[in-house]
Formats: structure tokens, C-alpha cells, sequence
């Protein structure tokens, strides 16, 4: 199988397994899913502590008022009720007021943590180092994950305006977020190697060969953002080693200085012709007035 370590801009993304007969039309689909399942995961578990320690989401129409303005404007929050978590709600104001406060208890906490910490863990970059091929089974497998975890802690779902369950039903609105800018769709994907786009309509076998054994470093690019950096001459690894190197090298280079001083010739002790001197009574002469 043909290893793709994909990267956007210098940054890793993940590893995608593939063959060299396989339509680049298909492999661009496949890795640009993967690569969006893994934003969408990412984008749920950064939302996950605010629901462990605050809550669900209050409406539009409440988020951000304090208490006076939500009394003097009659606003009721409907979900309040609806949504309760197991075990019974734990009291914790949120403080920039985008949650209702009412958290679950700690085990139910415990619950969400861990499920998040585990669907990160599926689809982490630490997977390229690890030679895992991520694929969309993975990343079904870590949104399944976190859904089965809501579910448990909030049996009654919930309120179909909380960003998480936006994402579970693929309705979330990125726009004008910095999340939209990371999101690249099907149709705008692009897919580069050694500076050439990898052009849809061929085969992947017409740009690599016919060895199936073939490792190589794509860079998937927005329609339009031309051609990405290329990959440089030593990876930053290889670079610090380079540098060990060198400082090693130079400490060594500074002992050898040390252990060639030659000031030790000018000592008595070191002069050959001492022993001539000393029979002959040329020792110990002082020239100048007594």
C-alpha cells in the first residue's frame, strides 16, 4: 500500500493509505473527509470542559445577559428544564454567561473528560509518528465516541442550539469563525506533491509509479492559494541533530586547544640541554651589575 503523510502548509495532518491504481478524484475525497471529520472532532472537544463544567448552551437570546437584564427582559430559557443531566445538576456559574450553569456532578464530568481525551487520541497527529493510517472508520469511530458519552450524561439530549449538538447533526455554522478558514471542502481541495498539483481525472500511479510500496509527504491547498512551500532539505529532527552535532564537535575542538598550550617548553625542567649546562657551570648566570 502507497503511504501518504498529508501536511497543510509545514503543518502534519495525518497518514492515508492508499493504492497506486486508486483515481485521484476518489483519493482527494477520501483524504479531505478525513480531514474535516478530524476539525469536526476537534471542534466538539474544545466544546466539551464548557459542557462538563457549565452546561448546556442558554439560547441566542440570552447569551452574554446578566441576571437584572434577562428578569427585566421576561426571557425564560425553555431547555432549562429539558436538558438535565444524570445524577442531577451541580451549580456553577459561567462567567462570560454562554452556558446555564447548571454542570453535572463530577462522575458525569469524569464521563465527557475521558471520552474526549479518547476520541482525540484516535485521530491525534501523534498518529503519523506512531505509522498509524488514520481513515473515516476512525473518525466515525471518535464522533460515535463523544455522542455516546453525551447521551449518557444528558439522556434527554441537548437544546438544538448548543454548538455540540449542531455538529452531531452536521448544522453547525462556522462563519465568520477561524474554524471556517481551517474547513476546506471537496470541490475547492487541491493536492500537491514535490511542487505539481496532483491533477483529478488520473491516477495516482501516473505521478509515482507502479511501486506499491511508496512513501511520500502531499500537501492538501485551498483552489486558488498556489503552490505550497516545499518540503524542506532536513526536517526539523534531523536539524537539531545536525545542531547537537556541532556543539559537539565545537566543545571538542576547544579541549583539543587546551590540551595543545605549549607554555609548559619555557619551564626549566623542559630544556634538553639542562644537563650540558650543568656540568659545564652555565646555570643559575645572571647578566647585569650585582
Amino acid at each position: 500500500m502507497v503511504q501518504l503523510h498529508v501536511k497543510r502548509g509545514d503543518e502534519s495532518q495525518f497518514l492515508f493509505s492508499t493504492t497506486v491504481d486508486a483515481p485521484l478524484e476518489t483519493v482527494i475525497q477520501q483524504i479531505t473527509a478525513i480531514y474535516n471529520g478530524r476539525l469536526k472532532v476537534d471542534r466538539i472537544c474544545s466544546e466539551i470542559p464548557e459542557l462538563a463544567d457549565h452546561g448546556v448552551t442558554l439560547p441566542p437570546n440570552m447569551q452574554g445577559l446578566t441576571e437584572d437584564q434577562i428578569v427585566e427582559l421576561k426571557l425564560r430559557d425553555e431547555w432549562e428544564d429539558k436538558c438535565v443531566p444524570s445524577g442531577g445538576p451541580v451549580f456553577k456559574i459561567d462567567e462570560i454567561g454562554r452556558r446555564n450553569g447548571h454542570a453535572p456532578n463530577d462522575k458525569m464530568k469524569e464521563v465527557l473528560m475521558r471520552t474526549m481525551e479518547e476520541a482525540k487520541a484516535l485521530i491525534s497527529k501523534k498518529q503519523v509518528q506512531a505509522n498509524v493510517c488514520v481513515t473515516m472508520d476512525m473518525v466515525k469511530e471518535a464522533l460515535d465516541q463523544l455522542r455516546g458519552a453525551v447521551m449518557i450524561v444528558y439522556p434527554m439530549g441537548l437544546p438544538p442550539h448548543d454548538p455540540i449538538r449542531m455538529e452531531f447533526e452536521d448544522r453547525e455554522d462556522l462563519s465568520g469563525t477561524q474554524a471556517s478558514l481551517q474547513v476546506i471542502t471537496e470541490d475547492e481541495c487541491q493536492l500537491w506533491w514535490a511542487a505539481k498539483e496532483m491533477q483529478r481525472g488520473k491516477k495516482l500511479q501516473e505521478y509515482i509509479g507502479k511501486n506499491e510500496k511508496t512513501k511520500l509527504v502531499v500537501k492538501i491547498q485551498k483552489k486558488g492559494q498556489g503552490a505550497p512551500a516545499r518540503e524542506p532539505m532536513v526536517n526539523e529532527e534531523q536539524q537539531k541533530q545536525m545542531m547537537m552535532h556541532y556543539y559537539r564537535r565545537q566543545e571538542e575542538l576547544k579541549k583539543l586547544e587546551e590540551a595543545d598550550d605549549d607554555s609548559h617548553l619555557d619551564s626549566e625542567w623542559s630544556d634538553r640541554q639542562a644537563l650540558k649546562k650543568q656540568f659545564q657551570g652555565l646555570t643559575n648566570i645572571k647578566w647585569g651589575p650585582r
